[in-house]
């Protein structure tokens, strides 16, 4: 995914930057279906709903097996995540409000990108406690959720009632084949499932909502539990079969054909209140957002952090949490779509103030990283 942005950076950013706009905006799909879409809307709306499967599914096994089954026990960091959500949307507003359409873009900042975040983490991280993953991949699924619930409500336009109906209707057989009798052994599940997971897709695009919302609701209605003669849950058994396509193939596209901001006009890009103010939210913002809602949890409220992290760790984590690259750039679009200049102000935003958390989270972590490692020599 990062190789794949910044080739997309380096394209865009080139003399053959026409041909990458060009690329961008090849169109695909059936008109009769609505689905004549340019490239970069498929990787929007379409890889990137295999993507929020994975996610969605993910969610579903936090809420029954991880986590969210004893919400005490992940109140911190869920409290920590909704901060860290709410802070950085109101930083982004005092840059733009009252300055016209620059404002849609409040959502833009309160995304975390879990799978970046727990990459730099297992990167620069491998000294601090297994319970700083967990407190960060706690926060990323509350996070995305939260993301999805934004997408959903503020980023949807007019809504086809019919289509929709359509789509709980065929959501509605779906649940029912994960959760009734289930499929009979002679059938492969694929040829049910993937025509199925197409039409659910095909219908709430045409219902209005964001596509990606699809991929959530099949995540959510996975069943987690293996039945008699099932070696895995089904629920697992898409994860491991989906997710090397997921962060492999969808990831990476999406990132190649969204990532590539012209960086020629950077002064006037510095100066502008969009720009700013993605820059501010991800970077103060989810610092203050998580760290602040961290600490005031254990303050107002019996949760505790785990004792074997301190709140140093914590900041680190709070850093780490302004990497906001995918869902960033994913609202990004959906806020800016017939503004093409404030877009790549906005997506410009989202690759400096990625990588400005990214540089000061592994500054702060690594460090940490080091102390820990130091330590447990002393005490061998």
């Amino acid at each position: 995914m990062i190789t794949a942005a910044l080739v997309a950076l380096v394209w865009a950013n080139s003399p053959a930057s026409p041909v990458y706009e060009q690329l961008r905006d090849i169109t695909l799909g059936p008109a009769w279906a609505g689905l004549n879409l340019p490239l970069h809307a498929w990787a929007a709306d379409g890889l990137l709903a295999v993507f929020f499967f994975i996610v969605g599914n993910e969610l579903k096994q936090e809420f029954v097996h991880g986590a969210f089954r004893d919400p005490r026990q992940a109140l911190v960091p869920m409290v920590a995540a909704v901060t860290g959500a709410l802070v950085p949307a109101a930083v982004f507003l005092a840059f733009t409000v009252g300055h016209g359409d620059a404002a849609r873009g409040w959502g833009i900042p309160m995304a975390t990108d879990a799978a970046f975040a727990v990459a730099v983490l297992a990167l620069v991280g491998r000294g601090l406690p297994p319970a700083l993953r967990t407190m960060l991949l706690t926060l990323a699924v509350v996070d995305d959720l939260l993301a999805i619930l934004v997408i959903a409500v503020f980023y949807t336009g007019g809504v086809d009632f019919a289509a929709l109906g359509a789509a709980a209707a065929l959501l509605g057989v779906f649940a029912w084949l994960q959760h009734g009798p289930g499929l009979p052994a002679r059938i492969p599940s694929v040829l049910v499932y993937a025509p199925l997971a197409v039409a659910i897709w095909g219908f709430v695009h045409a219902a209005g909502i964001h596509a990606t919302i699809a991929g959530v609701a099949m995540g959510l209605l996975m069943r987690t539990r293996p039945r008699t003669g099932e070696a895995v849950d089904p629920s697992h058994a898409a994860e491991n079969l989906l997710r090397p396509w997921a962060m492999g193939v969808a990831l990476p596209i999406f990132a190649l054909l969204s990532a590539g901001v012209s960086f020629t006009g950077i002064g006037a890009m510095l100066g502008d209140r969009v720009t700013l103010g993605v820059i501010a939210g991800l970077v103060l913002g989810k610092f203050v957002g998580v760290l602040g809602g961290a600490w005031l949890t254990t303050r107002l409220t019996g949760a505790r952090l785990d004792p074997g992290l301190s709140w140093v760790d914590i900041a680190g984590m709070s850093q780490l949490a302004g990497i906001g690259f995918t869902v960033s750039l994913l609202i990004s679009e959906l806020s800016y779509p017939a503004l093409p200049d404030v877009l790549d102000n906005a997506k410009g935003g989202v690759l400096l103030g990625t990588l400005t958390a990214t540089v000061l989270a592994t500054v702060l972590l690594g460090y940490r990283s080091r102390q820990y490692r130091r330590n447990a020599t002393v005490d061998r």
